[in-house]
């Protein structure tokens, strides 16, 4: 597809600073802009990309006042870096929808779907699935019996979505997402053996949930596991049985929460986090990057360490675990001379 400066501003509500008939028909970044390509320019440090990219079209602030002379046809709008996610999700909206059932496919007689509905080769939907309006599910995906998907969800290659589990409208489970196995519950005797705990609950996605590659999501022992509306999951995360994420919260990718801990609305969770079991994270809690987490948190805290401690406290601390080695050569110097002096 091809679009022209004139067409893109209008959709992003923003002015033409060069010529309107320009067409481009890729996006790129600022640095490795190519003749046809559009690109958007958010972040000061790559300003100087702006003399020097191939790009056929820049979108910048309103305030961008070139220093020298350019090639590329600006695009001024009011915040560039949230006009250009707005322009990808528009070319993902017009690319190609795919739709209809493929051939190699299973189907049980009791499920049903909506309009618009596409099954990927060699994907298989249980017995009484109920599937909405416009949902895209491709190849080797596996649904299990009386799973409920929402309209506008998509399901990407090689997801598996065990028995009872209900995602909401809206949401995007990438390649190999697992919603649904069994928690980790194991009951040891008194010979030291362990016995499964069946766990018969299931697992609940509201609306406008994104989940990453390789992540799962474990069924809960009784009840539900619950993912809230907005949460936005990265690549190979675990979430273990009877967990609650709050809505709005984002996780990035290898943090694993452990059983029946319940983390709050609007989170920020960074990637290599440990979560302890039973515990709870209140709103708008920060978790840096590799922190453990062993007590619950309260709303409102930015955290990091293991175990994890108020960001500010750590970072002092930091300072002075740096020194260490030299604080205790100092420490023996000063012990040798008082015993000298004794």
């Amino acid at each position: 597809m091809k679009f022209t400066a004139a067409q893109i501003a209008e959709v992003l509500d923003g002015n033409v600073d060069g010529s309107p008939e320009v067409e481009v028909h890729t996006l790129s970044k600022i640095e490795e802009g190519k003749e046809g390509s559009l690109t958007f320019l958010s972040n000061p440090k790559y300003t100087p990309f702006i003399y020097s990219t191939q790009a056929t079209i820049t979108i910048v602030n309103r305030n961008f006042k070139p220093k020298k002379k350019i090639k590329t046809t600006l695009i001024r709008v009011d915040d560039s870096y949230q006009a250009f996610t707005k322009l990808l999700e528009f070319y993902n909206q017009n690319k190609p929808k795919k739709n209809g059932i493929c051939e190699n496919t299973s189907i049980a007689d009791s499920a049903t779907y909506g309009e618009d509905f596409y099954l990927g080769e060699f994907s298989s939907i249980g017995q009484n699935v109920k599937i909405g309006d416009n949902v895209k599910i491709h190849p080797q995906v596996f649904i299990g019996d009386n799973v409920n998907i929402g309209s506008n969800t998509t399901i990407y290659s090689g997801v598996k979505i065990y028995e009872g589990c209900i995602i909401g409208t809206n949401c995007s489970l990438d390649s190999n997402v697992v919603i649904g196995a069994d928690g980790f519950g194991f009951a040891p005797d008194e010979n030291g053996h362990y016995t499964k705990i069946p766990q018969i609950g299931n697992v609940v996605i509201q609306d406008n949930v994104d989940i990453g590659a390789g992540t799962t999501i474990d069924r809960a022992t009784m009840g539900s596991t619950l993912i809230s509306t907005g949460v936005k999951l990265d690549n190979l995360i675990q979430v273990a049985h009877n967990v609650t994420i709050g809505s709005h919260t984002v996780i990035a990718a290898q943090t694993g929460i452990a059983g029946s801990t319940k983390i709050g609305a609007h989170c920020q969770i960074g990637g290599q986090v440990g979560i302890g079991g039973h515990l709870t994270i209140g709103d708008h809690v920060i978790i840096q990057a590799q922190s453990g987490v062993a007590n619950s948190v309260s709303s409102d805290q930015r955290v990091q360490g293991t175990p994890a401690f108020n960001y500010r406290a750590y970072s002092r601390s930091y300072v002075y675990f740096k020194k260490l080695p030299e604080i205790k050569k100092e420490l023996d110097q000063i012990n040798k001379q008082l015993k000298h002096d004794s």
